[in-house]
Formats: structure tokens, C-alpha cells, sequence
């Protein structure tokens, strides 16, 4: 299944800075691992947070991913969103 997240970040820029590189690092053995397809920060004309795609058994594998993100062991995910995702139109769909 192909799940989506969004990220929602509290307003402790220099908090998600310092954590960024260990998140990045994190999220980067899941991305080698297959399990993470895409992952990015929303532009600076939205609200602060990022859009996450994974491939996994069920939301509940993803949830434990996210639990395990330092970004949310050190409290800069303010609130986030889970949801299964159907793509079927547009270049990426068939290589998911």
C-alpha cells in the first residue's frame, strides 16, 4: 500500500534546525530501504511542514516510522496526517 503523510512543525525554527541533518539521516536509510519513496518540505509560502510518501504493509508500519523520526522524538512535528493514497494518473503513478 502507498501511504501519505503531512508534517505540521511547531514554530521552533532553531529547534528543526538542529535535529534537520539526524531527520534527513533517518529518513534516508528508509528511502534506501524502499520503504520511503518521497519526502520534502512544503515551499516558504505554505504553512511549515513537509509531504512524506511511503510504501508499506499498513498505516500502522508508517506510524511506527514516524514515531521513530527524530523530528518527532524532539518535538518538531506539531501534528501530522496519515492516510492510504491511490495514485492512477501522472508520471510517477506507475512506479509506485
Amino acid at each position: 500500500m502507498i501511504v501519505a503523510v503531512t508534517y505540521r512543525y511547531t514554530e521552533d525554527v532553531a529547534l528543526r534546525d538542529e535535529v534537520r541533518a539526524e531527520h534527513r539521516e533517518y529518513l534516508g536509510g528508509l528511502a534506501d530501504a524502499g520503504s520511503l519513496l518521497l519526502s520534502g518540505p512544503f515551499g516558504p509560502a505554505a504553512p511549515a511542514g513537509a509531504l512524506l510518501v511511503f510504501r508499506a504493509e499498513d498505516e500502522a508500519q508508517v506510524q511506527g516510522w514516524l514515531d521513530a523520526d527524530p523530528f518527532a522524538l524532539r518535538g518538531v512535528v506539531a501534528s501530522t496526517t496519515v492516510a492510504e493514497w491511490n495514485p492512477v494518473l501522472g508520471s510517477l503513478s506507475s512506479a509506485l
